[in-house]
Order: structure tokens, then sequence, then C-alpha cells
């Protein structure tokens, strides 16, 4: 039975909420309220050093409650919305390619890869469509509701749901070749970790503050981690799970955590690179230099990808209820915000470099940085390409 309670934590209001599907509590508040419950900081005046130019924009309908993030393959936009809406747009110039309904209510995507769209459902349906034309390949039915993108590549898809469990199938049918689990504290944040594909492993952040990689033949952990370890005395205090994307390159793999750490491990032993204590909301993004996050406040910082120092920090987007980040166009990091705000910030020195609205609604997605720009999703289900020049 669904309850909720107000919870004063760190000055901010979330909300608790009990799943019928996995039988323990959520913490909820990243995607289920448009606007922080703290007073934001007011936006700053500052002299430009880039500009943000809208080059097209679509919608797809609204995706609140959920977290709708777009997807590319470098030649299209894909994204969908929360009444079944999935479309196919060029992504030069925004022209829709074709657009369809998939019959039921959607909970997140978009994942793109191997000539497949995929978005899941509430209902744990994992439906996969042709990048093609838009037609039905297969579909599959995982143990709980999806909330975070599925990620399709050489050959395999792997998804998650809310019930603990990552799974792997087979692109070219939907076939299962196996599941990985673990049990759940009684109490986590709805905001999950999403999943990382290489061609070696299975990347998952979980709840708990564990980072595992899991072998690609059979789903056995290689190695498992502490992006975070659980301390406090009641069960809000110990909430330690890893959150949002994962950051890696040819050598490391980057997480981080609520009311825990980010942190960078060697891809093949697990061994830390480095951590430093950080409570994170909305995951990585990396460049060659640097790895970004936002703390649960809205500061913005960056930690160097190899000794973990931290050359910057960025206070003046407190409490606006920050996307997660993205490292964009070889030197800036762009976040999004709860008022549909784009911040564009240099990665050299935290300073902000741009801005651009969009349509007044929260960014909750992840945005999907290009060459020279990026692409946004706004909760009400605007589609924006950005030129950054």
């Amino acid at each position: 039975m669904a309850w909720e309670v107000d919870v004063l934590k760190r000055a901010a209001v979330l909300f608790l909420l009990a799943s019928s599907l996995s039988g323990c509590a959520w913490l909820g508040g990243l995607f289920e309220s448009a606007a922080p419950r703290n007073k934001p900081a007011e936006l700053v005046e500052f002299k430009p050093g880039a500009e943000m130019l809208k080059s097209w924009d679509a919608n797809v309908g609204s995706g609140s409650p959920f977290a709708f993030s777009p997807g590319t393959d470098g030649e299209a936009v894909y994204a969908a919305g929360r009444e079944g809406k999935v479309v196919k747009l060029d992504l030069a110039s925004g022209r829709e390619i074709w657009r369809i309904e998939a019959g039921q209510t959607l909970s997140a995507g978009v994942g793109v890869g191997d000539g497949l769209v995929l978005v899941g459902t509430p209902k744990g349906m994992l439906l996969a469509f042709r990048s093609a034309d838009g037609e039905p390949a297969w579909s599959a039915r995982l143990s709980g509701e999806i909330l975070t993108p599925p990620v399709a590549e050489n050959g395999v898809v792997v998804a998650r749901s809310n019930d603990g469990k990552v799974y792997l199938l087979e692109s070219a049918g939907g076939k299962q070749r196996w599941s990985y689990s673990r049990n759940l504290p009684s109490l986590t944040l709805r905001e999950q970790g999403h999943l990382m594909l290489t061609g070696n492993a299975v990347f998952a952040g979980h709840a708990g503050g564990k980072l595992t990689a899991l072998a690609l033949n059979n789903g056995a952990p290689l190695w498992e981690a502490n992006v975070a370890l659980a301390r406090g005395a009641t069960e809000l205090e110990r909430i330690a799970d890893v959150v949002g994307p994962l950051a890696g390159d040819d050598r490391l793999i980057c997480a981080a955590a609520f009311q825990g750490r980010v942190a960078c491990f060697d891809q093949i032993s697990g061994n830390a690179a480095w951590a430093r204590d950080f409570s994170a909301m909305r995951g990585v993004s990396m460049d060659d230099r640097f790895v970004y996050t936002a703390d649960e406040q809205g500061n913005v910082a960056a930690f160097d990808k190899a000794r973990g120092a931290n050359p910057w920090k960025q206070d003046k987007l407190r409490d606006r209820r920050l996307s997660s980040p993205v490292a964009v166009a070889e030197r800036f990091v762009a976040l999004g915000d709860f008022q549909g705000q784009i911040h564009l910030i240099n990665a050299e020195d935290g300073a902000f470099a741009a801005r651009v609205a969009t349509d007044g609604s929260p960014i909750n997605g992840v945005m999907i940085p290009l060459k020279s720009g990026l692409v946004v999703q706004t909760a009400n289900g605007g589609v924006y390409a950005l030129k950054i020049q």
C-alpha cells in the first residue's frame, strides 16, 4: 500500500514513498516535484564566453513523473514521452522521420543501438522498435518497473528493473541470456544508477553504494567496489545509493553516490584510482581531463581524472535541482535545471560560459553531447538541439 511521509533532510523536504513492486521504500522527490523546496539561487549575470543557439525543437509529450532522455545513433535523434509516443528526428534539421504509438504508458528511454530503439514501461515491459522504420522488433518482460534507459551495443541489450535486477538480452530477438540480482536496502532513492556496457563487462551502480562489473557471458561479478558506505543511526541517514550515469574511458570507470563519494576504479581489477567525499544526486560525466558531478545542494564540481584533485567548484546554482552533467564540445560541461535553463560552464575554471532557456519545465533526463552542441529533453516533452559556438 502506498504511503508518504515528509522528511527534513539537509534542509530539503523529500517524499518517502513505498514501492509495491519491491516491498522496499523509495525516497523520491527527484522527479516527483517540479520545484525545489528551498529558495533556488537567482540566475547571476556573467560575461559570455560562448554562445548556445537553438538549431531546432520538437515535442513528444510530457514525461512526468518519469525522467526521459533522448538517444542518438549519430544520424537521428530518438525521443519518447510518458503517453507512449516515440519519434525519430533528423539530427541536422529536426525533421520528423517517423512517429509511433507504443500503445502503453512508458517510464524510461530512449536507448539506441544495434538498429533498435528501446523504451521501458512501469509494468516492466522492455519494448524494442526498429530504428529504420519504427516497426516493433520484440518485447521482453522484466521483473519490475523500468526507470533508466536500456543500452544496446555489439549484439546485446542491457536493462535494469527497480527491484535490483540487471538483465542482458540478445539484440536480435530479445532472448534473455542472464539476469543478475541483489537485495535492496530497506530505504533507497528512486533515482537509480544507469548501466554502462563495454566490450568486456556490464558496469552497474547499486543501492547501498556498490559498483559491480558483470561478465558479459554469464553475468557473474568480476569485481565489486564501494563507492559509498552506509553511515548513520537511522535508515534515512544510511542511504548511500549510486545514482545517475556512470562515466568511463579505456581504463577507468567512475561513479558517484548520494551521501557517499565520487570515485574512479580500474575497469579490469576494480582497484580504486581515487575517491572523494561528495554527496551526488545525478551521476557523473567525463572528458579527457576531468570528472564532473553536482551535489544534492546544486554545487557543481570538477575532479582531476587521474588523481581526484578538485580544481574548482561552481556554487551559483544552489537548489536549482540540476540534471546530470554532460561534458560537451571539448571544453565545457552543461547542466539543466528545474526551470528548463541550460547552463554551460567552462571546464577549465568553472566559470559560466553561456545560458539558454527551453520551455520552462525541468531537465530530468540525461542530455546528449554532440561534437559542437547537445540535445535536451524537458519534463514537458520539449526536445531541443543546441549548437555551441
